[in-house]
């Protein structure tokens, strides 16, 4: 009869535990062409990597829950609309990732200070998270002001962008 040892259990329990494996990482590489320019299309709801004029990747997006019209001051609910860039990075964000967009900016800070208010701040691209998840089952439109994309779309995205890239979110 075989009695299994102490060092035959061991090895049997790495080799399972190698089997199974690590979860899947929300970190992906990406080695393609450079992403010169991000562009949003808000009333299409759509979002482009562009290098040069060649879109790279599209993507569906849900916006701010009052979509339409320019981020005037914090709590408004829209989506600012303008050239900004994309200025941090968030590996623990509570959307799964999330990329900084550049507001406010000057203009958008005077504009906030002359009807009395703060413009706000903490716009991202990012994932849904279970929160998203939850909200973006009845609404498309659902964030705080933020540009939304699926946990699989922003790995994406999180893996193309760097620093410096301008964006450009149009009406």
């Amino acid at each position: 009869m075989f009695k299994p040892t102490r060092r035959a259990v061991a090895f049997s329990m790495l080799a399972f535990l190698a089997a199974c494996g690590k979860p899947p990482s929300k970190f992906r590489a990406y080695n393609g062409p450079a992403v010169t320019q991000v562009v949003v299309n808000k009333g299409a709801r759509k979002m482009y990597l562009l290098h040069g004029q060649s879109v790279l990747k599209s993507y569906d997006v849900g916006l701010g829950n009052v979509p339409v019209g320019h981020k005037q001051f914090e709590g408004d609910g829209k989506t600012p609309e303008g050239v900004y860039f994309i200025d941090r990075f968030n590996p623990r964000s509570r959307y799964h990732l999330s990329v900084g967009v550049s507001y406010p900016n000057e203009r958008d800070a005077a504009l906030a200070q002359a009807l009395g208010r703060q413009p706000g701040g903490d716009i991202f691209i990012h994932g849904r998270g279970p929160e998203g998840n939850r909200f973006a089952q009845t609404n498309r439109d659902w964030t705080a002001g933020c540009i939304a994309v699926k946990d699989e779309e922003i790995e994406e995205v999180y893996a193309m962008l760097r620093p410096g890239i301008p964006i450009v979110i149009n009406p």
